[in-house]
């Protein structure tokens, strides 16, 4: 049979049990994206050298596994209403570079929009749902990145929906990554639509601002971004994640601490880790902070449960998160501009997360601190801690028992 044919068969195979794959994103997906560095200045060849430096710099082995190609790929539509890529940026196709990505060990992930054309203002998915992912599927497409712009007057619910069930009719499994910002708080509907889903507009490459772009909209610092996600971790879990968007770590105004601070406390979110930076300009020291396996642990804990405040005094915040085997994760965040002083006395607390309903005594349990920056035990839970933390910096220990 043609190739149109195949298409057009599966396009009517369509049945009435439509729903997301299961079984997948277990753990906050890791990966990188175009977006943040290229936007849509990349093409087929910048594609290929960040596959290649993704799997010669560790960072495959540390976990990141999705290449992402973001919006401004697309090309016009043939003559039955299918999908094609632009050929200017794939001369070679988009099947291709997906065998590329693939022979490389990692996953394909592809971009597209609910609403009537992309932020680029490229071709769209609206009306054409289950025909785009089937193109997806051929393609060998493994996540998908779904966004929310020129959708005026779209049901959220309705439209997010239709591309699950595209996507499972498609036959395909793929990661189904919801960007809809948090128009219409996805975290009490979207657990059984999509994988993973944005609770914000986007981030921009800043520790504390908001950009707004001269008036258009508003993309947020990695501080803006952290502050609306605690009253949301009762929705998370595995197969079901709060997406604060993608890791500006090495990027624009950040310094070295403030990227170390980003990626701890995306860790302690359970979040997402989609790198953004130019791979191939990558310093050492980025490279560190997103290859660091221990604090990568934290995030991928198979527990899936996402951190929370036990307490702020001043610009310093404490943090812990539950994890498998009865550890835990304890973060010191300074958020301030001065150094702060941590006095932490280990007899005096009782912590209790009331979403996962588990308490962690001191006085019952002691524990050995282990520091995941310096990679070293630092003492146990039966003397005070005392230490000092630089502006815009962090204190992460795992507590072992």
């Amino acid at each position: 049979m043609r190739k149109s044919g195949i298409l057009v068969a599966l396009f009517f195979s369509i049945n009435c049990y439509a729903q997301k794959f299961n079984d997948l994103a277990l753990t906050p997906p890791m990966g990188w994206n175009t977006f943040n560095t290229f936007a849509g200045n990349f093409n087929e060849d910048i594609l290929r050298d960040m596959v290649d430096k993704l799997v010669s710099s560790g960072m495959k082995d540390a976990g990141y596994k999705y290449i992402i190609v973001d919006d401004n790929w697309t090309g016009p539509r043939d003559s039955l209403g299918f999908l094609t890529v632009d050929k200017k940026r794939f001369p070679s196709g988009m099947e291709a570079f997906s065998k590329y990505v693939h022979s490389k060990g990692l996953k394909l992930g592809l971009y597209s929009d609910a609403g009537y054309k992309t932020c680029g203002g490229y071709i769209s998915s609206r009306g054409h749902e289950f025909q785009d992912a089937i193109m997806f599927a051929l393609w060998g497409c493994d996540y998908l990145k779904y966004d929310w712009c020129n959708s005026e007057g779209i049901n959220a619910v309705g439209a997010y929906t239709t591309m699950r069930d595209a996507i499972y009719e498609a036959k395909r499994p793929m990661v189904f990554s919801m960007c809809e910002w948090g128009n219409n708080k996805p975290w009490e509907w979207a657990a059984s639509v999509g994988h993973l889903w944005r609770t914000t507009g986007d981030i921009t490459a800043c520790f504390n601002c908001i950009d707004t772009h001269g008036g258009a909209y508003n993309s947020y610092g990695v501080m803006q971004i952290f502050d609306m996600q605690e009253v949301l971790r009762k929705y998370a879990g595995p197969g079901h994640w709060n997406d604060p968007d993608m890791l500006e770590v090495g990027n624009g105004s950040l310094t070295l601490t403030e990227s170390r601070a980003h990626f701890s406390l995306w860790a302690m979110l359970a979040a997402p880790l989609i790198s953004g930076n130019d791979l191939r300009k990558m310093p050492g020291d980025v490279l560190e902070i997103l290859t660091n396996r221990e604090v990568i642990a934290i995030d991928q804990d198979s527990l899936g449960i996402q951190g929370f405040r036990q307490s702020k005094v001043d610009s310093l915040e404490i943090w812990f998160k539950p994890l498998k085997n009865g550890d835990w994760a304890l973060c010191f965040f300074n958020r301030g501009s001065k150094t702060a002083d941590v006095n932490f006395n280990w007899k005096e607390q009782v912590i209790y997360d009331d979403v996962a309903k588990l308490e962690l005594r001191f006085d019952k349990q002691p524990y050995i601190l282990h520091d995941l920056w310096t990679k070293k035990d630092i003492g146990t839970t039966g003397q005070m801690l005392k230490s000092k933390i630089a502006s815009h910096d962090v204190l992460i220990l795992r507590l072992k028992k």
